[in-house]
């Protein structure tokens, strides 16, 4: 309950990169989601080091299809902001949906599969002292994006995970009570 209480997302990191073990746990721990079928239906890709900088120069691309004048100035600064993005963390784990082929699967299903196993993943690097952020965006759905990690048919990115040692507090926060989003039925 303390993890579920207390852990925020966190969008400032330190430069010191988590070990290959802590990493490891963070990853089997994503691996123990509840899935139907026991579809197993998520792939995790690890980025770290110069790799960061490769995925960040792929999204400056997906981007620079839909920006009308590039040459101008302002354009010029969204590029560059993009191409940054990968390294605002020094480790990203991008997290992917690969749907089952079962006919029985039904893939919505799937998609709250992968979304569970990012929860116990958020959870674990929380309780290992250690902060993240679950991002998306445009360039999370683009093809050269879902290329760069082999995904294929109807797979697809769930969203970005950045992760390291926290550079601020915490933010607080608070949520509606339970009590009025919940409807009970006796």
């Amino acid at each position: 309950m303390d993890a579920i209480h207390h852990r925020r997302s966190i969008n400032k990191f330190k430069n010191e990169e988590p070990s290959r073990d802590i990493i490891n746990k963070i990853l089997e721990a994503g691996t123990w989601a509840p899935n139907h079928h026991h579809t197993e239906p998520w792939k995790f890709f690890v980025i770290r080091g110069d790799s960061r900088e490769k995925l960040g120069n792929i999204m400056a691309e997906t981007l620079l299809e839909k920006i009308e004048n590039t040459d101008s100035s302002e354009s010029q600064v969204r590029l560059e902001v993009e191409r940054k993005k990968p390294l605002r963390a020094p480790v990203i784990i991008t997290v992917a949906v690969s749907p089952s082929n079962n006919i029985n699967v039904i893939e919505i299903e799937e998609v709250a599969a992968v979304a569970s196993a990012t929860q116990n993943m958020l959870l674990a690097i929380h309780a290992l002292g250690l902060g993240s952020i679950l991002r998306t965006g445009e360039s999370a759905y683009d093809k050269r994006i879902n290329d760069f990690f082999g995904l294929k048919g109807a797979e697809r990115i769930f969203g970005f995970i950045y992760l390291g040692y926290p550079d601020i507090p915490p933010p607080k926060q608070s949520r509606t009570s339970f009590t009025k989003k919940t409807k009970w039925f006796e």
